[in-house]
């Protein structure tokens, strides 16, 4: 399955990603760049001016959508 297009969403809430075995790390409210893929999403933010980048599983992103707490723009 072929990468979707980068999507512009909005953090609206608690959303956390863990960095390979580490501990969980809030993504902050705001803009947001969703890249879906197969199985995963590369998120991708700025956070005080320094961009971010994040991977976490497809299913845990389509939580986070169905909740609420990442909104797409349209």
């Amino acid at each position: 399955m072929e990468n979707s297009m980068p999507a512009n969403a909005r953090v609206k809430g608690s959303v956390e990603y863990r960095a390979g075995d580490g501990p969980l790390i809030t993504i902050p409210e705001g803009p947001l760049e969703a890249q879906v893929g197969a199985d995963s999403v590369v998120l991708s933010w700025g956070d005080a001016g320094n961009p971010q980048i994040a991977a976490m599983p497809l299913d845990v992103y389509q939580r986070y959508v169905k909740d609420g707490l990442i909104v797409m723009e349209r």
